[in-house]
């Protein structure tokens, strides 16, 4: 399913005059590990227990924690995947990194270092786990259909391309960070994320299959100017990524499909192969040659050709081994953790209690615990009391770090295009105030929702022709909306009985349908906005929600959508909630 707590790939293909560029990177600026060598390791940890193939698509089992803990540079990784970062609320508003860092080559041979990063214009906002969970039984393409519907409406995604620019030091070292080291980032107050350009969303595919499932991405390509570095592990995905599109695509060829052919002319000496669509002249497919004339021949320098940087390596010893540059493991997790708000760090702790309460080996429990006692003890104590055991003391000081705002999710205000607000109406909904709290949602940019009793001629009758209703009480689901109106009184359909609807759960407040109820209290619980007018405000009274934060009452559809467009922006109304006090700076 869609939602499930994990790292998302963002991966970029740029079709350049050129040749192709491909940037490959993820929703988390680090990775698990600093050496290729690794990379099937940490796969067959992550994945199913070979035995019986569970669990799928999630990482709260033995194998996982088995390795993470005992590869103590996985910390920085998994604590951003414990974050609300590997629930996102929306691929619309995920940041993306390219990990490791490239060099930039101008024309005169000079060089920089550079970060990758995608902004999203929506800002970088998440579910709750609670959601993520209803989502996967409700919509396991929550995601996919998210996006798709998104840019269908017009809403299109945006993200600002952006770089973290250093010095291209001998050290390659920048404020005693490696800048070869994947699991290492460099914070945005040392070095500002400068933007470079905009990628736009405006379309959806027109066929799945030959435009998104064959696409094939790959470290290798690049276009003249940009080149890697020594990453460890970027060397290493230089020569795993290509093995994997020739195996995942049928042989060597891949490079013709469609998604995946360069928009430039390209010229070169490989041949047949299974899958080959070319049909290719001349009989000499090597150089120098004379039979054909030396063709195909390079570019020349000076003609837009690709020039591998010529590095200088200093006086070495060949070795398997890591710098010692790469040895501190807590220091960056404890950065992230201590940047993260008071709220935050709350789900951090919830999330790392849920995955090692799935362990089944206690002595991986304890390995993890003393991993998280050295980056930070209040959660090492909280996480503790949550398994049931003692917690461990660090074996190491906890470093002496200087928060990076930029890393927090909650706070600000960001861009609510795209949104969805749920409106639900009961049989005495006030059709004009209705149609004028529909018409203010579409006018912010946002997508309204009309969740009615029922569907079909029902509905028409009791909304008229110019309201759709897009839902009914039996297929609305909280975890669709951003926020909830109430636009009248719900009392409770005739298809309400307790026995036959599963989403009606136990009797809930009198006069109120208890699908309603439930999607109400769920909403009400993920600090959604929620406001009321008309008749609708007595749902409010009989569910006790009135007055609480976040909570809001109007006379009138308009205004009601004025009020929530006041909440919205901040994405969440955690202040509805009084925190627990333990992770107060």
């Amino acid at each position: 399913a869609d939602t499930v707590r994990d790292t998302r790939g963002f991966a970029t293909k740029f079709y350049t005059d050129e040749g192709t560029f491909d940037l490959v990177g993820n929703n988390i600026p680090v990775f698990f590990i600093q050496d290729g060598i690794k990379f099937p390791d940490i796969i067959h940890a992550g994945k199913p227990h070979p035995d019986r193939e569970i669990p799928q698509a999630q990482s709260a089992h033995d194998t996982f924690w088995d390795f993470v803990s005992l590869h103590t540079e996985a910390q920085h990784h998994t604590m951003w995947n414990m974050s609300d970062r590997g629930i996102p609320r929306s691929y619309r508003m995920m940041e993306g990194f390219g990990v490791h860092t490239f060099r930039l080559i101008a024309q005169d041979g000079s060089t920089v270092l550079v970060k990758f990063h995608w902004k999203p214009k929506l800002g970088v906002h998440s579910v709750t786990w609670e959601e993520a969970q209803i989502i996967n039984g409700a919509d396991p393409d929550y995601h996919r259909r998210d996006l798709a519907d998104a840019i269908e409406a017009g809403a299109f995604p945006e993200w600002e391309l952006g770089v973290q620019v250093f010095e291209d030091t001998e050290d390659q070292m920048f404020a005693g960070i490696d800048l070869l080291d994947p699991t290492k980032i460099v914070p945005e107050e040392l070095a500002p994320v400068e933007p470079i350009g905009l990628l736009t969303l405006n379309r959806n595919t027109s066929n799945f299959f030959a435009e998104t499932e064959q696409v094939a991405f790959n470290p290798n390509n690049l276009v003249p100017g940009i080149d890697v570095t020594n990453d460890p592990l970027l060397q290493g995905r230089l020569f795993s990524y290509l093995d994997t599109q020739i195996t995942r695509l049928g042989g060597p060829n891949w490079n013709q499909l469609p998604i995946n052919r360069p928009h430039a002319e390209v010229n070169d000496m490989l041949r047949d192969g299974m899958h080959q669509t070319a049909v290719h002249t001349g009989v000499a497919p090597y150089r120098p040659n004379t039979l054909d004339g030396n063709n195909p021949f390079e570019t020349p320098d000076g003609e837009r050709a690709f020039i591998d940087h010529p590095a200088p390596v200093p006086a070495s010893v060949k070795e398997r081994a890591l710098p010692a540059t790469f040895d501190d493991h807590f220091s960056q997790v404890r950065l992230f953790f201590r940047s993260l708000t008071e709220v935050e760090r709350e789900h951090v702790a919830q999330a790392y209690t849920f995955e090692l309460g799935k362990c089944y080996e206690q002595a991986i429990r304890e390995r993890q615990l003393r991993a998280l006692a050295n980056i930070d003890a209040t959660l090492a104590q909280v996480v503790a009391e949550g398994l049931g055991l003692p917690a461990p003391k660090p074996s190491e000081a906890p470093a002496d770090v200087e928060p990076s705002p930029a890393l927090a999710q909650v706070g600000g205000e960001w861009p609510l295009a795209g949104r969805q607000v749920g409106i639900i109406v009961g049989e005495d909904v006030d059709t004009g105030e209705l149609a004028d709290a529909v018409s203010a949602v579409a006018k912010a940019g946002m997508v309204p929702l009309v969740v009615a009793p029922s569907g079909g001629e029902a509905a028409t009758r009791l909304l008229g022709k110019d309201v759709v209703a897009q839902r009914t009480y039996l297929t609305a689901a909280s975890v669709e909306f951003d926020a909830v109106l109430l636009a009248s009184a719900t009392p409770p359909a005739p298809d309400a009985a307790h026995g036959l609807d599963a989403k009606a759960a136990a009797p809930g407040p009198e006069g109120v349908d208890p699908r309603v109820a439930k999607l109400l209290g769920e909403a009400w619980r993920h600090a959604k906005a929620i406001a009321a007018f008309g008749t609708g405000q007595e749902v409010l009274r009989a569910t006790a929600m009135q007055d609480t934060a976040g909570v809001v009452t109007a006379k009138g559809g308009t205004a009601a959508v004025q009020e929530l467009l006041a909440l919205m922006p901040a994405h969440r109304a955690w202040h509805r909630f009084p925190t627990t006090g333990r992770f107060a700076d």
